[in-house]
């Protein structure tokens, strides 16, 4: 049999940008028995959910939840919307924004992709001067959509949804505006009926602190009646059915009702604590981190300080050091698990989480084990981030939530 729990003595240090670590409270709760997901009890829970949820995502509008992971709400977001050969503009940020434009060809969508050049290109946050131009351009509007990834969890990158919002009513388009928060959802401001979104995309596993295996899709009028003229199949997708069911708590198959257990706890916490308090405390962390990269003398992979993301940093390595081969060497003497670089930025530099279910000693343990490494590596450090960090930490106190 597998042998998953191996680490010999405390618990390994899950520093990657999601799936976060799941605190024990939401743990217990996914282990209560499943009940009838017809039954009375389920309905009462799955509207609880449906009503928590919207206060997460900020809108008055339906949250579609999905049993299934970010990608499978990407895919819903593009077949309910879309009719085959429809054509959206995307906006390159990273590798996520990469996978979701690979995504649209595969469902016989044409996307035009925008974005700065080369690797470079990954280091800021969508240019909505350039989603302006474009739409502005596309008279005809034939652009049905303009899908644009809020959080980039492959660079640390928190774009300006707001701002993109602007620059499709300065054109005068009617596209439909799509947004990927999957990593920034209940970790960074998010505001889906004040900035506009039509549909805005995510899932469990980052700051809900929940496993992989539940998506949303958070709906806009234009959306829904976007939704009944899209000729793109869809069956397990469909939004007509799922807001039906809704409507008494339940869905037309089978839910992840454990999983949904989990949520509902995930969502006690977030909103017990206060929303502000978590948003303030992701921004809390994130600075304390950036200290601390900035103290040991590297590069922050994001480059415009306006959108530097509260859920992770990316660490830029030297040249000529590979930043897997320092990625390497924290997990195997420190038991510590950091996200790799990916696309065009694989080998370049390497992530830290520090979202969810974290506090102030869980992140200056992280930076010990990533200065060790990074020492035991040969990269050759200004000073101390650990120093840095925990002096950012003592002046900048943030008052705990309740949890």
């Amino acid at each position: 049999m597998l042998k998953l729990n191996f680490h010999p003595s405390g618990r390994h240090f899950l520093q990657i940008p999601g799936p976060s670590p799941v605190p024990d409270r939401i743990l217990r709760a996914m282990s209560l028995p499943t009940i009838d997901h017809r039954g009375p009890e389920f309905g009462a829970l799955g509207l609880e959910l449906l009503s928590k949820i919207q206060k997460i995502f900020k809108t008055e509008n339906p949250v579609i939840i999905y049993p299934a992971s970010g990608t499978g709400a990407w895919e819903a977001a593009l077949a309910n919307t879309m009719s085959p050969g429809d054509k959206v503009l995307m906006f390159e940020t990273g590798h996520f924004a990469t996978l979701w434009h690979k995504m649209a060809l595969r469902l016989d969508v044409q996307p035009e992709f925008l974005g700065l050049p080369g690797y470079e290109g990954w280091r800021h946050g969508v240019q909505a001067g350039m989603i302006e131009a474009r739409l502005k351009e596309d008279t005809h509007h034939e652009l049905k959509a303009v899908c644009v990834v809020h959080n980039e969890t492959s660079t640390g990158v928190t774009s300006d949804i707001a701002a993109v919002r602007q620059a499709i009513d300065a054109a005068g388009h009617p596209a439909l505006l799509i947004v990927d928060t999957i990593s920034g959802l209940a970790s960074a401001d998010y505001r889906h009926d004040e900035w506009g979104v039509d549909v805005t995309v995510s899932g469990s596993q980052k700051g809900l602190m929940l496993p992989p295996g539940i998506s949303f899709n958070a709906l806009s009028p234009k959306a829904i009646e976007a939704s009944q003229q899209a000729k793109l199949p869809k069956s397990f997708w469909a939004w007509d059915e799922i807001l039906e069911a809704n409507k008494n708590g339940y869905w037309p198959y089978t839910p992840s009702t454990n999983l949904l257990y989990g949520l509902n706890e995930a969502l006690d916490m977030l909103l017990d604590e206060g929303m502000d308090q978590v948003l303030a405390r992701h921004q809390r962390w994130a600075a304390g981190v950036r200290a601390a990269v900035e103290a040991w003398g590297l590069e922050i992979q994001c480059q415009d300080p306006s959108v530097y993301s509260p859920v992770l940093t990316g660490v830029v390595m030297p040249e000529g050091v590979d930043a897997d081969a320092v990625r390497k060497i924290i997990y195997e003497r420190f038991d510590l698990s950091l996200g790799m670089g990916l696309g065009k930025a694989k080998g370049k530099m390497f992530r830290i989480g520090h979202l969810g279910d974290c506090n102030d000693l869980t992140l200056i343990a992280t930076l010990g084990g990533c200065e060790a490494g990074m020492k035991l590596s040969g990269v050759n450090l200004k000073g101390s981030g650990v120093t840095a960090a925990l002096d950012y930490f003592a002046a900048n106190p943030l008052n705990a939530g309740k949890r």
